[in-house]
Parts: structure tokens; C-alpha cells; sequence
């Protein structure tokens, strides 16, 4: 698929989700740098790894739009949101992820009304993982109450 062919708001979505991946990088290793500072080398374990799922996330989106016919551009990262516990901090990265899970499922609707399988497939991919990242988190801070 060619620039000239390819629609305007599937790449829209794959510039925003780039820029939100390439956020939520940011997010996770800030505050695993931050939780280390902390004594809580798991957490910040966990939180690299989140860094890396991310990244990876990144990657295969600017892969998408290389394969579209154009170049990456992540407008703008979004400030990173800490706080003074892990709860607080756990709370931020949930309502992140929700941001990704809307982002990934509009995307993938979309795509189903515009007849776009190859996009929509990639979309799901994507927000399959986001969602799974997002129980991930519910389930961490139901378990810290």
C-alpha cells in the first residue's frame, strides 16, 4: 500500500499511538527508576518490563508506517505523572492504559467500517496486548488494598 492509498485516519491513529507508546516508555521507566529509589527493586522490575512491552509496541507501529509509505513522527510525549506511593503511581499508569485501550479499539472499529483487514488486524494485535496490560494493573492495585 502506497502513501496515496492509504487512509487518513488509520494514519492518524498509528501517529497517536505512536506518540502515546513512545509516552508510556517514558512513563515506565521514569517510575521505575523512581520505585528503585524507593526499595522496591521487583516493582521496578515490573516496570521496566512494562518500559520494554512498550517500546516494543513502538516499534511495531513504526513498522506499520514505514510499510504504509510514511515516515514516524510522534508529535509530542506526553509529561510523565508521578506520585508520592506506588498506588498513586499504579492509578496513573491504569488510566494510561485505558487511553491505549480506546485509542487501539476506535482504531480497530474504523478500520472494520472501512473494510481495512491488514490495519485492522494490527490494531487488534495491539489492542489485544493493551487490554491485557490494563487487567494487569487493575489486579495489581486491587492487590494493594
Amino acid at each position: 500500500m502506497s502513501i496515496a492509498n492509504a487512509d487518513q485516519r488509520v494514519l492518524g491513529y498509528l501517529g497517536r499511538g505512536l506518540s502515546l507508546e513512545l509516552s508510556a516508555v517514558q512513563l515506565y521507566t521514569t517510575q521505575a527508576r523512581l520505585v528503585n529509589t524507593w526499595g522496591l527493586a521487583e516493582v521496578a522490575g515490573k516496570l521496566s518490563a512494562e518500559a520494554s512491552e512498550e517500546l516494543e509496541h513502538a516499534e511495531r507501529i513504526i513498522s506499520r508506517m514505514l510499510a504504509l509509505g510514511v515516515a514516524p513522527n510522534a508529535s509530542q510525549l506526553r509529561p510523565v505523572t508521578l506520585g508520592s506511593d506506588l498506588r498513586t503511581l499504579l492509578e496513573h499508569d491504569y488510566a494510561f492504559e485505558e487511553e491505549l485501550v480506546k485509542l487501539y479499539a476506535e482504531a480497530t472499529n474504523h478500520c472494520v467500517r472501512i473494510g481495512d483487514q491488514d490495519n485492522r488486524l494490527f490494531f487488534e494485535g495491539l489492542l489485544a496486548e493493551e487490554q491485557a496490560h490494563a487487567v494487569t494493573l487493575k489486579d495489581w492495585l486491587q492487590q494493594l488494598q
